[in-house]
C-alpha cells in the first residue's frame, strides 16, 4: 500500500506543549455552567469572541439560548434552562 503524501503532517516546527495555550491564563476564558433540563445535561458555555454574549444550544432539542453581557447583569455563573420539551 503506497502512502499518499497529503496524509503527512510536518510537526517538526512545534515545541512540546502549545505556546498559545501557555500564554493564555485560565481566567482569560470566562464561561457559564448551563444545565439543560430537557437533556438532563450540563454544558460549559464560553463567552463570544467579541465579549458581548454567551451563546449556547441545547444538546437534545437544539434550542438556542443567549446570555447577554452588560451593565446590571447577574454575577451568577450557573444557570438552568427548561427547554419545554
Amino acid at each position: 500500500m503506497s502512502a499518499d503524501p497529503r496524509d503527512l503532517v510536518d510537526l517538526s516546527g512545534l515545541r512540546q506543549g502549545s505556546e498559545a495555550a501557555d500564554s493564555v491564563p485560565a481566567a482569560a476564558r470566562p464561561y457559564l455552567q448551563v444545565f439543560f433540563r430537557c437533556a438532563n445535561h450540563y454544558q460549559r458555555v464560553y463567552r463570544s469572541a467579541d465579549g458581548t454574549a454567551y451563546n449556547a444550544r441545547c444538546p437534545r432539542c437544539a434550542k438556542p439560548v443567549r446570555f447577554k453581557v452588560g451593565e446590571g447583569g447577574s454575577d451568577s455563573r450557573r444557570f438552568e434552562i427548561n427547554c419545554g420539551l
